[in-house]
């Protein structure tokens, strides 16, 4: 294999078992960081002989980072790629010291995904069908354009986050341990809910009413799943997966105002005709309405209305806005997809007979928070990559306190996906792991190095349409076996259950 070495010593980490086999000697790019005495904070990058990450991605990355206040080296995880609508790669982890550049994610923060643990058998095919129709008719596409919540609820939603949710849908106070952050990051650090009300157009708040909970097609997915392989017993057991037990799986966006907010603050590649007519009303609106002197209003202008995407000084009042909006943007996205797993837990009661369900782990993978980084506060974008804090990093007393922070690695709807729990040495990624392998998984199909499943495994494949479902044959796990072999190698993360898919409606 051809080694991508940007800087310094290039270093093998020995072959470690996954599921599935022992993976060949991994290999990264490691780069220093500032907390480790050195200014070369060129990328760091995590890879394998089979997985090389893509020098023309890399470079986008590297002259994206240029020039800029980074609190330690970017983050290069698997599954490295960039998407045409974005204006950074995807699997990065970026922090900052003393700005905030939201194009280091994702234009909407906390898309994520969350696994549900139901009690049953794997259920019939008619019930699997019953199942799905079901969450077409909870979650139409496309949408009705019906109000979900009302204007009070989105206010709560914002502000209380995943504790709004719990009243809302009467959920255990529990279940917000498996949530990151428990659900909610307190507004007042930037300004409180009173400073949020005020200067939030009504209209945001208005179009933040509409689909709420809903899923989707795309990349987004509602995929039932069966335990195949138990790696961590002790793990999997307080995490509450078994083998043979049937999961939910599923991919879900933050919701109409984590949208908005990402798009008043920068003008970014992929806003598409709708997100445009509403940001030619509510931007005015939001910062040149509320502007209080000639100087803030051209500070304003520049920022958020002139081309390219400017950074925002964290210290600044503008940096206060910023964040807290991005806190109630975060806020409601874990409201929103508390609300998509009370559903989803009902429909798959109703579907399968008592299958009552429990949340395994929610994970955001598009994410900006202040973070400890080398013992300073820093601001950390991750970007199509999922926090993983190990043990001593997490509330104590919960579950995660004593397993490490549960992480998702899916596959696809043709291979098996992961449950994982943070590794001892998370930090060399700034706690940071890629929120899938499906990318891995297409390249090597293409090139050869992925085949079909040799016992002929399909997953009946169903569309937001009434047409009858669809078998898709397949694939060994090399592809997302070999993603988890670098993960595991430098013990970023640790796999604990193995699952893999028998229906999926995408």
């Amino acid at each position: 294999m051809q080694l991508n070495v940007i800087a310094g010593t290039t270093h093998r980490a020995r072959g470690r078992h996954v599921a599935g086999g022992t993976e060949p000697d991994q290999v990264f790019t490691p780069v220093p960081g500032r907390a480790a005495g050195t200014t070369d904070l060129r990328p760091r990058v995590f890879e394998g002989p089979a997985l090389p990450a893509d020098t023309s991605v890399l470079r986008t990355l590297e002259l994206g980072t240029v020039g800029v206040d980074l609190a330690a080296a970017p983050v290069v995880l698997p599954d490295f790629h960039h998407k045409r609508t974005m204006e950074m790669p995807s699997s990065i982890a970026v922090a900052t010291a003393g700005t905030i550049r939201p194009t280091f994610t994702s234009s909407s923060v906390n898309c994520g995904m969350a696994l549900i643990a139901l009690d049953c058998d794997r259920p019939s095919d008619s019930a699997i069908a019953d199942f799905y129709r079901a969450v077409r008719e909870r979650y139409p596409y496309p949408t009705r354009g019906a109000r979900d919540l009302t204007y009070r609820e989105v206010m709560g939603a914002a502000s209380d986050g995943g504790q709004f949710a719990v009243e809302r849908w009467d959920l255990d106070d529990s279940e917000l341990e498996r949530v990151e952050e428990g659900g909610r990051i307190d507004l007042d650090r930037w300004g409180g809910a009173a400073r949020l009300r005020k200067e939030m157009p009504a209209l945001t708040w208005q179009l933040a009413r509409l689909r709420f909970g809903t899923i989707g097609p795309t990349n987004h997915f509602v995929e039932l799943q069966q335990v195949e392989e138990i790696l961590d017993p002790e793990a999997a057991e307080l995490l509450g997966v078994r083998e043979g037990q049937v999961t939910l799986q599923y991919h879900a966006g933050g919701g109409v105002l984590t949208g908005a907010v990402g798009h008043l603050f920068q003008r970014r590649k992929d806003t598409d005709r709708v997100m445009r007519a509403a940001m030619a009303v509510q931007k005015p609106l939001f910062h040149l309405a509320t502007s209080r002197s000639t100087a803030q209003l051209r500070d304003r202008m520049r920022l958020y209305f002139a081309k390219g995407c400017l950074p925002v000084e964290l210290d600044s009042d503008e940096g206060q806005r910023l964040m807290l909006a991005n806190a109630a943007a975060m806020n409601y996205g874990y409201a929103f997809r508390l609300a998509t797993y009370t559903a989803l837990r009902a429909l798959a009661d109703q579907a399968f007979g008592g299958a009552s369900g429990r949340l395994v782990v929610d994970s955001p993978h598009n994410s900006i928070y202040e973070e400890a980084v080398g013992g300073e506060t820093a601001v950390m974008h991750r970007h199509n990559s999922c926090r993983a804090y190990p043990a001593d990093r997490m509330p104590a007393g919960t579950t995660f306190a004593r397993t490490g922070q549960a992480v998702l690695l899916p596959g696809t709807h043709r291979t098996s996906s992961y449950l994982a729990v943070a590794g001892e040495r998370s930090e060399d990624s700034l706690h940071s792991a890629c929120h899938g392998a499906g990318t891995v998984i297409d390249q090597f199909e293409r090139s050869g190095l992925s085949h079909t499943d040799r016992l002929g495994r399909r997953t009946l494949r169903f569309r937001y349409s009434d047409a009858a479902p669809t078998e898709a044959a397949h694939l060994d796990d090399n592809g997302v076996n070999a993603a988890m072999a670098v993960l595991t190698a430098h013990h970023i993360v640790s796999p604990v259950a193995r699952m893999r898919p028998f229906a999926v409606l995408h």
